[in-house]
């Protein structure tokens, strides 16, 4: 009888692709910024052509969310991050001050280990990918066991196409038997230099325990406050456009409404008005039920499923055009499933009465799982727009825009990205939409513009300059003092012949 151990066969992977990881970078630390572009467009012309297919096969696999969307988010980090990146360097000499003679050289950190979610599998891992090659690093991917396969063929086209215009072999690699010991085999290596872990927080501690710097794309609880000044028919649209793409998958989309209640009415109006369901509290209380799992884990049979899915297997009905669900309520509390996040199109509805009680349910909601991912305000108050980015202990501000695609940059300039770091409990090394320039260190040049002697010379001067000032102030003060004490024995004496 044949027994296979697959932990072994994946730790023994992990030590290979490392090693060769390691040798294929110091390859690629050699090429110049051009020769890194050539080979990003190359792998982004390529992928290009099978987004749809791609988007496809990682709904069938992983039953999560809707192909048309995943197929959007696909074609966004394949044209959009694709020309952001072009004239951006990453590597070599990245800016240089003549007037002042100093320069910034770009450095790769060396090997990059990718853990990428099964929520988006394709588009994260084309995102990776090309961030990677574009600043120099070799990058190994851990696929997430729920998308392996897509995972595996996304690498494949881009290893490919890569290695075609001459990528080092072995430079974007992935592991083909995908254990837990694998993949924390890969974090520990000693040729790993850099973590980048999207989506997975099963393997955040032990990411932490590598010892290695960790940039860690985690999820989120993002509020949306309308406030009075909002354009309130936008902001519905905006905020049931971001819930619902992909079935509401998406980290950065909506957890909860916050309204002012000058206008909860009307908000509450146009939100059924646009396909919200308000739940009663009873159906809130069964749908809730099925979020967490006795160990307070979510259950991710609840993602990316449709309102009717959700509504069914919670014993309700709803009608065909309702898009999301929605829940009123009162308290953030960790016992309550509609404090957190939630990856499908269910949404939290609280009323404040004013900004500022607002401000605070916020700061709740966004502490309650303390990563303070994003938070969206509608407003035309620009006060209000900045005590709210100044308060909130938030990675990303977004004003006016739906969540989804003003985090990930499509609807603002923020860069575009699909980890987005998180804020408040300092889980990873930055709070940035993640870019190439995340992946390299700064080596700064500075050429010498005085002379040593000049400054030792000045200083001492300047020394000598106080010291005599110091003294000759003692001195006036000494005189003073003589003299108030000569005028005193004066006054004493005049008292006393008085007498």
């Amino acid at each position: 009888m044949n027994i296979i151990d697959n932990d072994l066969l994946s730790i023994q992977e992990s030590r290979i692709l490392a090693e060769n990881a390691r040798e294929a970078q110091k390859a690629l630390a050699t090429f110049p910024q051009e020769k890194l572009d050539e080979i990003v467009e190359r792998m982004a012309e390529e992928i290009d052509k099978h987004i749809g297919e791609l988007a496809k096969m990682s709904c069938d696999e992983t039953d999560y969310g809707n192909w048309q969307d995943k197929c959007i988010k696909n074609k966004f980090v394949c044209e959009y991050l694709r020309t952001r990146l072009r004239g951006m360097r990453c590597v070599g000499i990245i800016d240089e001050d003549k007037q002042n003679r100093t320069m910034d050289v770009g450095v790769p950190m060396g090997v990059i280990v990718a853990l990428c979610p099964a929520t988006s599998p394709v588009s994260t891992t084309i995102y990776k990918a090309l961030i990677a090659i574009k600043s120099g690093n070799a990058i190994i991917f851990s696929p997430h066991p729920r998308a392996k396969n897509t995972i595996a063929k996304t690498l494949d086209i881009l290893i490919r196409a890569a290695e075609g215009y001459g990528l080092p072999e072995g430079a974007i690699a992935y592991l083909h038997t995908v254990t837990q010991s694998g993949t924390i085999e890969l974090m520990n290596h000693k040729a790993t230099s850099l973590i980048m872990n999207t989506g997975v927080p099963a393997m955040l501690n032990a990411a932490y325990q590598a010892g290695k710097p960790v940039i860690y794309g985690g999820n989120g609880n993002g509020p949306a406050f309308i406030e009075r000044t909002a354009d309130i028919k936008q902001a519905v649209c905006d905020i049931i456009t971001s819930k619902t793409f992909d079935n509401g998958i998406v980290s950065a989309a909506e957890q909860s409404i916050v309204v002012d209640s000058c206008i909860a009415a009307e908000v509450k109006a146009e939100l059924q008005n646009n396909g919200a369901y308000f739940m009663s509290e009873e159906e809130a209380k069964k749908l809730g039920a099925l979020f967490f799992r006795f160990d307070g884990s979510a259950d991710s049979e609840m993602f990316g499923k449709t309102a009717q899915q959700l509504a069914k297997k919670a014993g309700f009905w709803v009608p065909d055009n309702v898009k999301i669900l929605i829940s009123e309520q009162k308290y953030v509390s960790d016992e309550n499933p509609y404090s957190k996040e939630k990856l499908c199109p269910v949404l939290a509805y609280y009323i404040e009465d004013d900004w500022m009680h607002a401000c605070e349910k916020c700061i709740e909601l966004l502490l309650s799982e303390r990563h303070g991912h994003t938070l969206v305000i509608h407003s035309n108050d620009e006060e209000v727009i900045r005590q709210f980015a100044l308060k909130k202990p938030v990675g990303r501000v977004l004003v006016n825009t739906p969540a989804v695609f003003g985090s990930m940059g499509a609807t603002t300039n923020l860069f575009p990205a699909m980890t987005l770091g998180s804020g408040s409990a300092g889980e990873g090394m930055t709070s940035d939409n993640v870019s190439p320039m995340n992946l390299i260190y700064v080596r700064k040049v500075g050429y010498g513009v005085r002379k040593a002697e000049e400054i030792t010379k000045r200083i001492l001067a300047e020394e000598s300059d106080s010291s005599c000032a110091s003294v000759c102030k003692e001195e006036k003060e000494s005189e003073n003092i003589q003299l108030l004490h000569s005028i005193l024995q004066k006054a004493v004496e005049a008292i006393q012949e008085y007498k």
